[in-house]
């Protein structure tokens, strides 16, 4: 009988260890995996590759996967509209955020940024050669994706023009094209594609103050953030952001 008592002892223990140890594999797991905030309508930062089924990549996405790499981690990518990647990143439901976002006072307020990994200018685009300067857009529409610092220039550059925001860039380039706006504010990294592919399309630089390009955000006080940056400067430092410029960024188009 003390057999069969042993016995069974055994096989219960052993199969609670079994459990606990699934568990807190299970955790180890999910500590292990990072994820990132991004809004996939940014060529060639981030992007669905529609000839290769529906992955997202692009510039942002192999710095992403390589620093997240080195540090330990699996890297899932969540797909929204940039305006709701801050309050994601605030609430918990993103670990990080990189979407071509520019370090602005106000967002800085609500995350902490790297150091910025490439800077650009941004313009205006437009199909009317008579609009040659900002004080040339007063009174006409102008499109800006929601929640950027694009829509931010629009408003502080041009007061006397109407505003129309829109989530995604290729819908505000369609609005172009179409004619139901006169104009837009976009990046010129994001705008080569454009002007690549159609050369009705006419731009000059706005002038603007503070940090300009591109960086990563966290939640306010992470220590991911030093890590992150840690293995972000080692790339500038070694050339490898020169290097996916160059691939990202001469890059055709696939849509």
């Amino acid at each position: 009988m003390k057999k069969w008592l042993l016995a069974g002892t055994l096989i219960m223990s052993a199969a609670l260890l079994g459990a606990c140890s699934q568990e807190t594999e299970g955790e180890a797991t999910e500590q292990k995996t990072l994820v990132m905030g991004t809004s996939a309508d940014y060529f060639p930062y981030e992007f669905v590759d529609t000839a290769n089924g529906d992955a997202i990549v692009g510039f942002d996405i192999e710095i992403a996967e390589t620093i997240t790499e080195r540090l330990g981690y699996e890297l899932k990518i969540e797909d929204m509209d940039f305006g709701s990647l801050l309050g994601a990143l605030n609430s918990g439901r993103v670990d990080f955020v990189m979407a071509g976002m520019t370090p602005t006072e106000e967002r800085k307020e609500n995350a902490d940024f790297s150091d910025i990994y490439l800077s650009a200018t941004n313009l205006i685009m437009t199909k009317d050669e008579s609009l040659q300067a900002i004080e040339d857009l007063s009174g006409k529409k102008i499109g800006v994706q929601t929640a950027s610092i694009q829509e931010n220039i629009a408003k502080e550059q041009a007061p006397d023009a109407e505003l129309v925001s829109l989530n995604k860039i290729p819908e505000i380039v369609q609005e172009l094209n179409t004619g139901r706006i006169d104009a837009m504010v976009i990046e010129d990294t994001v705008a080569q594609k454009y002007l690549d592919q159609d050369d009705s399309f006419y731009t000059f630089a706005l002038k603007e103050d503070g940090e300009k390009g591109s960086a990563a955000a966290f939640k306010l006080d992470d220590e991911l953030r030093d890590q992150f940056n840690e293995e972000l400067n080692k790339m500038m430092e070694s050339g490898e952001i020169d290097e996916l410029v160059k691939k990202w960024f001469s890059m055709e188009p696939t849509e």
